[in-house]
């Protein structure tokens, strides 16, 4: 008898007959005789409705009042669950993140877990029950409610199997699994039947949206094992794990991730003096910017010209702060970028195997495309190109490090 965590987002939870579907999933697992804690989202598209009715009153809510709000939707989709679960015969029973003391910190619509008290739960699975828990929310050390912030329900799920020792974490969703890469941009991508936590905390940060980048990183500090499963579809998913299997068929590269959401700022003809990259990031860092990659080229007229990514939503609020940095420090000129995309390899094949980077270099430049960046770890290569030769590099890639699918007979 297994203990699992099993988590459903929104869309798995979107409607009733969804939810029916859902319960009867959980019935089957209940009748194999596991122990079984339900974790659940709000149906889809409802935290989106809420906070749409909260910005008719105000354009930025209170922070605190919204998680109050927001809250309420996972607090719908559990009591239909356990009603389900009730109906088909199986004893359940719900709790909201503050009934199972979900303890956070108080940083409203982004709060972080430190504590579960289990004890409830553990008592209520002694007895036979089925636990539907509010994934998303918790409550802070003076019994305010709290939310974890968006795909908070993923970090839920992981932190509960984290404090029960769960034998699995199933998180349930509109993907049979963790692919190659998108399948909508290379059709050919294949499922992966097994990742490690540090190359899906890559895939994560680096574009790939099936699991949120906290539970992933929360899951690998308590080696909690996560799957990743289709709602409606029978099969067996991708596990995600702490091993590296040390055999032949270890392949170098597990995925290729990629991001759209970038842009570029270069700040040209910089006086090379002592903390010149601090005079330009302090005030970047300062404005709340996250920055990405980082080049510096020296010219011959002892001048620097400093290159650096961003999300493309904070281009604008960068190209402002560089200017101000550019007229203080006396640097040539400022120039932006927002036609830029970034792909990257990822494996943990890459450290036992040489000339990965020129592999990657080589596939490029076969079909022409200039890369404007380079960045590298133990386990991936990133490059900045144009963006409108995204998806042929993305697709080049995966041909040249053969993750596309064997052709089926008579294709």
């Amino acid at each position: 008898m297994a203990l699992i965590v099993q988590k459903f987002g929104g869309t798995s939870v979107g409607s009733i007959e969804r939810i029916e579907q859902v319960a009867e999933k959980v019935k089957k697992f209940r009748e194999n005789g596991d122990d079984i804690v339900v974790v659940v989202s709000a149906m889809s598209g409802e935290t989106n409705r809420l906070i749409g009715l909260a910005k008719q009153i105000s354009e930025q809510p209170v922070p605190r009042e919204l998680d109050v709000m927001v809250s309420t939707g996972e607090q719908v989709t559990i009591a239909l669950l356990a009603m389900a679960l009730i109906k088909r015969g199986v004893p359940a029973v719900s709790y909201t993140g503050n009934q199972v003391r979900i303890l956070t910190d108080s940083s409203f619509t982004k709060a972080r877990i430190l504590q579960i008290d289990d004890q409830k739960l553990r008592a209520d699975l002694k007895a036979g029950r089925v636990v539907v828990v509010a994934g998303f929310q918790g409550v802070d050390e003076h019994g305010n409610i709290t939310t974890l912030g968006r795909g908070g329900s993923d970090t839920t799920g992981v932190a509960l199997a984290a404090a029960l020792k769960a034998d699995e974490c199933q998180i349930y969703t509109d993907v049979d699994g963790v692919y190659t890469t998108d399948p909508r941009v290379v059709p050919k991508a294949q499922r992966l039947d097994k990742i490690t936590f540090e190359e899906m905390l890559e895939m994560a940060s680096l574009g790939s949206k099936v699991l949120q980048i906290r539970s992933v990183e929360f899951a690998g500090k308590y080696n909690v094992p996560l799957r990743v499963l289709h709602s409606f579809q029978e099969g067996p998913g991708t596990l995600i794990t702490i091993d590296e299997e040390e055999s032949m068929e270890q392949p170098i590269i597990s995925g290729i991730a990629f991001n759209r959401d970038e842009a570029k700022l270069t700040i040209r003809g910089v006086p090379d003096n002592p903390g010149v990259a601090f005079k330009i990031l302090g005030p970047i860092s300062a404005a709340n910017i996250e920055v990405d990659m980082i080049v510096q080229n020296i010219a011959h007229d002892n001048t620097t010209d400093f290159t650096f990514t961003v999300h493309r939503n904070d281009h604008l609020s960068a190209m402002r702060v560089l200017e101000n940095t550019a007229r203080e420090i006396g640097a040539r000129e400022v120039i932006g970028d927002t036609d830029i995309a970034k792909v990257s390899i990822v494996g943990v094949g890459m450290r036992s195997h040489a000339g990965v980077a020129s592999r990657m270099f080589e596939a490029l430049a076969r079909e022409g495309i200039n890369i404007q960046m380079i960045s590298t770890s133990e386990i991936k290569v990133s490059v900045v190109i144009e963006e409108k030769y995204l998806e042929l590099a993305v697709r080049a890639l995966h041909t040249a490090f053969e993750l596309d699918a064997p052709a089926r007979q008579g294709e």
